[in-house]
């Protein structure tokens, strides 16, 4: 029996436990008399270095990982698990884990305090409960964590009236260096008692977001379908079974809660749902494999908010705060503001079958100035949700007041309790920080209820995009609040639409009261500008297409998601993606094109020249006006002008010659400007500059030309004559009669000259002879083609 309590889990008795510690004080009092002088240094020192924790390097750690019941009520048994962990080089032996009840906290800062010491071995630590309830070990090695489990019943605590206790689980033992008992390791969490219905309970909200990054480029396929493009594959790993989003569903499908969703991210699980393409690291595009996944997820999310409150946020979730200090500057950014909020009522309901509620407005961790109620108003909404770090009580409040506050102009502020709404921060992947967020917010959650007799209206908005451990610790600390006595839930609306408490702060603050912190991480000025030029592309693009609707709605949501909250914290991401749906968007434009042309030569007075319009959209471009423009009209006249315009339509995958008359007043080069310009007379992509070559026939050239043609003409008469006579004559001489006197005759006649030769002839032959002038005609050019011109283009006459 000696040896039985130098093995774990063992338990001697109450009296064999004070004969060892007194026997340990006993042995150690010769060294504890020699310390006696020295003691009060160590002590200063320890006030100058701040509280001694167990996480020291001598000390040991303890971890709570689960408390149930979390909120317990008479007749229950509270069950502790956890973890010791010796921090030291040197081993604890004699080990007990104990649990201890502390003082009750009357207030939420005292909550607060207790928290951030959790670890404080110079804290008050409160009264041990009995030895029974304790766990020993022989031994703890060093850096090895050890188990326990502690069960004790409630009525063993000994707690007193309604409120939170300190709760507190201990470690105590011993080392070779110091061998008698002594602390050496603490936890302390807290323990909400509120065993009987509460006589006046609070009504809590609690908001549920289902919000994610941008996933859809601009890009669609040139299918009918227009297939979309998404930026990676992330999304499918978050709705896929253990992924985030996958996670929120399934918890929240089992809360009584509000859900806050972003339509983009509806929009893009159900875009999955049919035909998609991804993109690689390459820039590749493959075909999504995932419509399955998306169909199961939206079944899933469609039955969890079946009957449930749904507040649907501006598509995209667009950074309110950001433009407000950084984007109203240039034209058109509340209007994107403005879309992104029409468009929720075509995503959401028939998505989710649910009409959702639109008039909420959700600024970045509830932070607000005037500049950000004004813009997060001006799409429609009237409602904007706060928080109690921005808008501030007055030392004249004693209480936490309900959340609802009118704050000016037709709009009401909800301010959620930042306590409550942070108290999921951080890393909760640990099963020990996890319960620990658990517990205080339960703990907060009652010591508000506590604070006075009036049913008061409370909203908890946690950050925008839990992880899966924060979900889980959130589900598991609402489920326990819904169990409890003391609170009742309650949707957004009930809680903006509350009775306001007359002492609660109206008064939004200055611009100059944002957090710095968040400041730091807004969207810069850039960032709207760049918006603003995208949006300004667009508007010039879409003046020339027949079908709009295939490009103005892909990009206009994509203008959404380039100012979406999403992006703070990763400006290089967020910078990645307005350049793609900026170069993506030069890219259609420039489909839309002239074709270039080398230098054309004319020769004559007039001939027409053809420009040629490509269109390598798949759908028709019109609107569009082509002007050709001579820079040198004194030699070169378009259409007897300076310049000439012609409307132009080509058909989609096609090409369309336009062509245009010219005339010419000199020889030499001129250079022509074709240019295509919109209907409301801005250009059109860029010009093409060419240079025509001009070689005009004059008067004197072309009647000197038919002249000698005439003479030709006649030349070959006259010897066509006078083979004939000599035909004649030969036939004469054969036959009888023939004599000398026909060729006395015929001498007169004779026109030949010295050289035996036609004169006639012989002039004709000489002009035929003459070098190839400048302005003689040349012949006319083949048909236009779409590819660019040859170099010495000629003309059509």
């Amino acid at each position: 029996m000696a040896e039985a309590a130098d093995f774990q889990g063992t338990h001697p008795s109450p009296a064999r436990r004070w004969v060892r510690r007194t026997m340990a004080l006993v042995a150690s009092a010769p060294l504890l008399a020699g310390l006696v002088q020295v003691s009060a240094g160590p002590a200063q020192a320890g006030e100058q270095t701040g509280a001694r924790t167990a996480a020291g390097s001598d000390g040991v750690s303890v971890a709570v990982d689960s408390l149930s019941p979390a909120a317990p009520t008479d007749g229950d048994t509270v069950t502790v698990s956890g973890t010791v962990t010796n921090n030291g080089k040197q081993a604890v032996t004699d080990a007990q884990v104990a649990l201890r009840v502390g003082e009750q906290l009357d207030t939420r800062s005292a909550i607060d305090t207790v928290a951030k010491n959790s670890d404080d071995l110079d804290a008050s630590l409160g009264t041990e409960i009995d030895d029974k309830y304790a766990e020993e070990y022989a031994e703890l090695t060093p850096g090895v964590a050890e188990h326990f489990t502690v069960s004790v019943p409630v009525d063993a605590l000994d707690l007193g009236e309604d409120g939170v206790y300190e709760f507190a689980v201990t470690l105590s033992g011993q080392t070779s260096a110091q061998p008698w008992e002594r602390l050496l390791g603490v936890q302390r969490t807290f323990l909400p008692w509120q065993p009987g219905e509460a006589g006046t309970g609070t009504r809590t909200t609690f908001l549920w977001p289902l919000i994610s990054t941008a996933h859809m480029a601009a890009e669609t396929g040139s299918n009918e379908q227009q297939t979309p493009v998404f930026l990676n594959d992330d999304l499918a790993k978050e709705i896929s079974p253990g992924g985030r989003l996958n996670q929120m569903v399934t918890l929240g499908k089992e809360l009584d809660v509000t859900w806050v969703v972003d339509p983009d991210l509806l929009a893009s699980v159900d875009a999955m749902t049919r035909g998609y393409e991804v993109r690689d690291a390459d820039g590749n595009t493959s075909a999504g494999t995932h419509q399955a996944v998306a169909k199961q997820w939206l079944a899933d999310l469609q039955k969890a908010v079946a009957d449930k409150e749904v507040v649907a946020l501006p598509f995209a979730d667009p950074d309110l705060a950001s433009l407000a200090h950084n984007g109203t500057d240039f034209t058109g950014s509340l209007s994107q503001l403005k879309e992104a909020t029409d468009v929720v009522a075509n995503t959401v309901e028939p998505i989710l079958h649910v009409e959702p509620t639109t008039d909420f407005a959700w600024p970045v961790e509830g932070a607000v100035d005037p500049s950000i109620v004004k813009v997060a108003t001006s799409a429609g909404a009237d409602k904007v949700i706060a928080r109690s770090d921005s808008l501030q009580e007055g030392s004249g409040l004693s209480y936490t007041p309900s959340a609802a506050r009118p704050i000016g102009g037709g709009t009401t502020a909800v301010v959620a309790d930042a306590r409550l709404s942070t108290a999921f921060e951080g890393d909760l992947t640990k099963a020990s920080t996890s319960t620990a967020a658990v517990q205080q917010f339960l703990a907060q959650s009652l010591s508000l209820n506590l604070q006075t007799g009036r049913e008061r209206s409370v909203v908890v908005a946690p950050q925008r995009t839990p992880t899966g451990s924060q979900a889980r610790a959130m589900a598991e600390a609402l489920t326990a609040l819904q169990d409890g006595n003391w609170s009742e839930s309650q949707d957004l609306s009930d809680a903006a639409s509350a009775k306001p408490d007359p002492g609660a702060t109206t008064k939004v603050p200055s611009r100059s009261s944002y957090p710095s912190s968040l400041r730091k991480r807004e969207l810069p000025y850039s960032v709207f500008e760049q918006i603003a030029r995208t949006q300004d592309k667009l508007d010039h693009f879409k003046a020339v297409l027949s079908d709009r609707s295939r490009v103005v709605t892909p990009f206009g949501r994509a203008m959404n998601r380039e100012m979406s909250t999403s992006w703070r914290g990763r400006a290089s991401e967020g910078q990645t993606f307005r350049n793609g749906v900026e170069t993506y968007l030069d890219g259609l434009t420039g489909q839309v094109r002239l074709i270039d042309k080398s230098e054309t030569k004319l020769s004559g007075r007039s001939a027409t020249i053809p420009v040629t319009v490509q269109n390598n959209l798949v759908q028709d471009a019109d609107h569009l006006v082509l002007r050709l423009t001579s820079t040198n009209p004194t030699r070169l006249k378009i259409d007897g002008e300076a310049y000439q315009e012609q409307p132009v339509s080509v058909s989609g995958g096609h090409s369309q010659s336009v062509k245009f008359t010219t005339s010419a007043n000199a020889n030499g080069r001129a250079t022509v400007i074709a240019q295509l310009y919109t209907a409301d007379g801005r250009k059109y992509g860029a010009p093409v500059t060419f240079d025509v070559k001009v070689t005009e026939i004059t008067a004197t050239v072309m009647l000197v030309i038919g002249g000698g043609v005439l003479l030709l003409v006649l030349a070959g008469y006259r010897m066509y004559q006078q083979r004939k006579r000599a035909a004649a004559r030969v036939a004469d001489d054969d036959g009888p009669g023939a004599g000398a006197g026909e060729d006395d005759a015929d001498g007169p006649e004779n026109p030949e000259g010295p050289a035996g030769r036609p004169a006639e002839e012989s002039g004709a032959h000489s002009r035929a002879g003459d070098p190839e002038q400048p302005s003689d005609p040349g012949a006319d050019t083949a048909a236009e083609s779409a590819d660019p011109s040859g170099t010495g283009e000629r003309v059509d006459r």
